[in-house]
C-alpha cells in the first residue's frame, strides 16, 4: 500500500510509485503511434476523413466512463472490505488478549495467544496462495496437519478444543468460556470473509465486455479527432488512452487486495502489529519492530 504525503505539481507530473503508469505505457504507446500514422493518412487523402463524426464516439465515452465507474467501485468495495475484515482480526485477537488473563497458567495461555499469531499467518499465507503449514509453524507448538483442507481453520478448531478443555477442568467458568468461544467464531468469520473475497472475482463477462469497449474506442478515436485536430490527435489520444487504461488497470489492482503489488493490503505491516501485541502481553521486552513505509511502500 502506497503511503506518502500529497505530493505537490511536480510530485503529481513524475511520480512514478504506485502509478499504473509503467504497465500501461506500452498499450498507451501503440495507440498514440496508430493515432499518428491515422492523422498521416488523413493529411495525404482528407477525403477519407470527410464523413466521420465524432458524436457517436462522445455517446460512448460517456457511457464507458459510467461502466468504468462501476467496476472501479466494485473493485474498490472488495480492497476496503479486505482491509475492513483484516482489521477486525486484530479487534478480535485484542479482545483474546484481555479475556484470556483468566487462565492461570502462563505457559497455557501463551500457548494460546501465539497459537492466535499462527492463525493470522496461515490465513494471510492462504489468501496468497502459500504454503500455510511454514507461515504457522513458527508460532504453533503442536504438529500441524498438512493434509487438512484448510490449515488455518485447523488451527482455530484447536484454539477451540484447548478452550473447551479449559472449562471442563474448571480452569475457566463457563460463561468465560463462552466469551472466548464468540472471539473464535468472529475470527472464523473474518475468515470466511476473506476467503469469499479472494475466491468470487468479478463476473468475468462484464469485464471482458468492458475490457473489449476499452480497446475498440481507444483505437477508433483518432478517426473521428484526425480531422477536426490535426497532429494534436496522437496527443489527446495518449492521454484518453492513459485514463481508460489507467482506470482498467487499477480495477484489476484492487480486485485482489491481498497480493504483492504496490497497491495491495499491507498484511505483512498488519500481522506485525499483531505479533508485537500478542509479544507485549506474554511479557516480552523485545519486540519486532513495526514495519514502515519503504519508498513509500508498506508491505
Amino acid at each position: 500500500m502506497i503511503v506518502r504525503p500529497k505530493p505537490n505539481l511536480l510530485g503529481i507530473l513524475f511520480s512514478l510509485k504506485g502509478s499504473i503508469a509503467k504497465r500501461i505505457a506500452l498499450r498507451s504507446l501503440l495507440v498514440t503511434l496508430l493515432a499518428s500514422v491515422i492523422v498521416l493518412v488523413e493529411t495525404w487523402h482528407p477525403a477519407y476523413f470527410s464523413k466521420v463524426n465524432a458524436t457517436p464516439f462522445t455517446l460512448l465515452g460517456l457511457s464507458l466512463s459510467i461502466f468504468m465507474s462501476f467496476r472501479n467501485n466494485a473493485c474498490y468495495d472488495r480492497w476496503w472490505e479486505g482491509r475492513r475484515q483484516l482489521g477486525q482480526m486484530i479487534v478480535e485477537v485484542r479482545s483474546l488478549i484481555r479475556q484470556s488473563l483468566i487462565i492461570h497458567d502462563p505457559a497455557e495461555r501463551a500457548s494460546l495467544l501465539r497459537g492466535l499469531c499462527g492463525f493470522a499467518h496461515g490465513l494471510v499465507a492462504r489468501l496468497r496462495r502459500e504454503d500455510e503449514a511454514e507461515a504457522a509453524r513458527p508460532w504453533v507448538d503442536r504438529a500441524i496437519d498438512r493434509d487438512h483442507p484448510n490449515i488455518s481453520d485447523s488451527l482455530l478448531q484447536d484454539l477451540g478444543r484447548r478452550c473447551s478443555a479449559l472449562a471442563e477442568q474448571g480452569q475457566i467458568s463457563d460463561w468465560r468460556y463462552t466469551q472466548l468461544e464468540t472471539r473464535l467464531v468472529s475470527l472464523s468469520q473474518v475468515q470466511a470473509s476473506c476467503e469469499r473475497i479472494k475466491s468470487t472475482p468479478l463476473p468475468f463477462p462484464y469485464t471482458l465486455l468492458l475490457h473489449r469497449t476499452i480497446y475498440l474506442f481507444c483505437i477508433l478515436l483518432p478517426f473521428a479527432m484526425a480531422e477536426p485536430l490535426g497532429w494534436l490527435t496522437p496527443l489527446f489520444t495518449a492521454i484518453v488512452s492513459y485514463t481508460f487504461f489507467g482506470l482498467d488497470e487499477i480495477g484489476d489492482d484492487l480486485e485482489d487486495p491481498f497480493g504483492f503489488d504496490e497497491n495491495d493490503l499491507p498484511c505483512d505491516a498488519i500481522l506485525r502489529t499483531l505479533e508485537r501485541e500478542v509479544l507485549a502481553a506474554l511479557g516480552q521486552r523485545e519486540l519486532p519492530p513495526a514495519l514502515e513505509p519503504v519508498d513509500y511502500v508498506l508491505t
